[in-house]
């Protein structure tokens, strides 16, 4: 597609900061194409190709914006989603979709490109899906020629989709999981992604609709899991079915144990309900009207190889082992300094609510494995996204909660000090609170995991200081 103005074609990129358009960009750059970018904050493209393309700065959401953006534009590339864990995600797309699509048929626009999701559109869909398909219809429906790329999991280091297949193979060896990580995906490289997307915009005008875009393989999220692992050289990945986790329950497990939120991972989840392989519908195979890279498409063992070259996929568990060593060490002392059948513990007034022995070692032994997890993934998050210095802080941080935790055992069971122990558990309580307060600002949830432990550590002292004046 030639442009009439100056005779090189012109581009729009929406989004183009994200995973998708930031890789898209330089690429139309590559093929000859003068690329224009909509972008409310400029300052935030911190891109080798900035200064090489017109930046506009508006809001996709404001029509004047949008209007001044498509003026003169060949292909505009609708790389727009809500998908950003603050609800009501299917509204706020639908109204952009429909804004856009009547600013693209205003301006003469000549393509709409639009990256949605690949989907059976003979069957009843998550939300997260039918919203994607209803943005592809609205587009369609403008009367510009659109094309619409439907992609399943999208491999590359800053897709979503990505780094939940990631973390979750990283962190579980042993896993139980939904009973849809038996249905089959056909993923994609971002690479080969970019290459049809770029192929797109020289679709003839009569061409329109959706193309179907996969990697030859057919695989299920739990052979997807197996084959990272056995990739990346991790240990064997082992995975239990069950037909009770629901998309919201399994989002919320995700956001736990990854760095993927709740909120973006739900949609993510819910849009592997089922199948995703190309050719259950209407759409067409992109390979057949696109062509493949003269290389072919990348397979899942070539592109997992190329997407963690720089990625250091067991750094999670040689975290782990050292803190669960940690964890383990002040749990076995504190245990062996603890002697709750001793002569002296059992002359001791108590408070009428203090909880009965057999709770003590229950609670503890499910602490324990809380601030290891927790732990872990504070630390290892830290290191990953370059902040060893509070990754070193939350360790040294989590040694002291540590030698607290053991000690008051030490004061109160074998040096029977019951002020000493009053002040070593409040010390700990503070300990604990801070430990929770530097999880949190790793991530939310992490600082939720622990806040328990604090609580508990404060439930503690408040009945060794009760203790303390019944005996005094």
């Amino acid at each position: 597609m030639v442009s009439e103005n100056n005779g090189a074609p012109r581009a729009l990129v929406t989004g183009a900061s994200g995973f998708i358009g930031s890789r898209l960009v330089p690429a139309l750059l590559s093929d000859g194409w003068k690329v224009r970018v909509l972008a409310r904050t400029p300052d935030k493209l911190d891109v080798a190709w900035r200064d090489d393309v017109d930046v506009f700065q508006g809001d996709a959401t404001d029509d004047e914006d949008l209007s001044q953006a498509l003026d003169g534009i060949d292909v505009a590339y609708y790389l727009l989603h809500s998908m950003d864990g603050k609800g009501d995600f299917i509204e706020r797309d639908k109204k952009l979709a429909q804004g856009f699509a009547k600013a693209a048929e205003r301006h003469s626009v000549g393509r709409i490109v639009y990256m949605g999701g690949l989907y059976n559109d003979e069957a009843e869909l998550a939300p997260h899906m039918a919203s994607r398909a209803e943005v592809g219809r609205i587009l369609e429906e403008s009367g510009v020629p659109t094309t619409i790329l439907q992609a399943g999991i999208v491999l590359g280091e800053d897709s979503a989709s990505f780094q939940m297949l990631r973390h979750l193979s990283e962190r579980l060896p042993i896993a139980i999981a939904p009973k849809w990580v038996t249905n089959q995906v056909q993923p994609i490289d971002i690479d080969d992604v970019i290459h049809f997307l770029v192929r797109a915009a020289d679709l003839p005008s009569e061409e329109s609709g959706a193309l179907d875009v996969g990697m030859e393989q057919t695989l299920s999220y739990g052979e997807m899991i197996r084959r990272y692992a056995e990739v990346t050289g991790l240990s064997k990945r082992f995975m239990a079915t069950v037909p009770v986790l629901t998309p919201a329950l399994a989002s919320r497990w995700v956001g736990l144990v990854t760095p993927v939120g709740a909120g973006v991972a739900r949609p993510l989840v819910g849009s592997l309900i089922d199948d995703a392989v190309k050719g259950q519908g209407s759409a067409r195979d992109a390979s057949e009207v696109l062509g493949d890279p003269e290389r072919g498409l990348m397979n899942f063992e070539k592109s997992i190889e190329t997407r963690t070259k720089d990625v250091d996929t067991k750094r999670f568990w040689r975290v782990g082992r050292r803190v669960i060593a940690a964890v383990g060490a002040a749990a076995v002392t504190g245990s062996i300094m603890t002697k709750p059948d001793g002569t002296w513990y059992q002359s001791l007034k108590k408070p009428s609510w203090q909880p009965p022995a057999a709770v003590f070692p229950i609670v503890w032994t499910g602490l324990y494995a809380t601030i290891a997890a927790a732990s872990t993934m504070t630390i290892a998050e830290r290191i990953e996204n370059g902040d060893e210095k509070e990754a070193r802080d939350y360790a040294t941080a989590l040694g002291a909660n540590l030698v607290l935790n053991a000690s008051w055992s030490g004061a109160f069971f074998r040096g029977h000090s019951l002020p000493l122990s009053v002040a070593t558990a409040g010390l700990l309580t503070a300990s604990s609170a801070d430990l929770a307060r530097r999880g949190g600002r790793t991530r939310p949830q992490i600082g939720v995991l622990l806040s328990p432990y604090a609580l508990w550590c404060g439930f503690a002292t408040a009945l060794s200081a009760a203790i303390a004046r019944q005996n005094a």
